[in-house]
């Protein structure tokens, strides 16, 4: 159910990101979710890919700060309310949530948020007493 997310420290400077995203490309690495925060010096990349084993030797061949974090991928209803719902369980547990980020499934029928808990052993409990769909690694890895 923990999905590996690749974070990496860039400098907030033009060409850092087409950079990395070039390594990534010419070593067959695929992005399938990403988020981006950054300040007026860094940033942090945050990657779901097709094959973190690999980003992450590529991304430190070349000099990277890259660390691996783990996260899950919720299915959510892509309908108003539905990211209220996923809340409310977890304000409910007293999990708190880090950060997230969402895209939409390529049906259009559910959002998938990614998110980063301060204790993710727990909100996976709580979610799946709630009867929430936690999607497998593999399926994160391959919309």
């Amino acid at each position: 159910m923990k999905v590996e997310q690749i974070s990496i420290f860039i400098e907030n400077k033009s060409g850092r990101l087409a950079e990395i995203t070039g390594i990534l490309g010419e070593n067959g690495i695929n992005i399938r979710a990403l988020s981006l925060a950054d300040t007026s010096d860094f940033g942090i990349l945050r990657l779901i890919v097709d094959d973190s084993d690999k980003a992450l030797k590529v991304l430190k061949e070349q000099r990277f700060t890259v660390s691996i974090t783990h996260v899950i991928g919720v299915a959510v209803s892509d309908s108003p309310g539905g990211l209220t719902t996923i809340l409310q369980i977890l304000d409910k547990h007293n999990v708190n949530v880090e950060y997230m980020y969402a895209f939409v499934e390529r049906s259009g029928d559910n959002a998938v948020i990614i998110f980063r808990f301060d204790n993710i052993d727990e909100a996976i409990s709580a979610l799946k007493e709630n009867n929430v769909t936690i999607l497998p690694s593999e399926r994160i890895t391959q919309i």
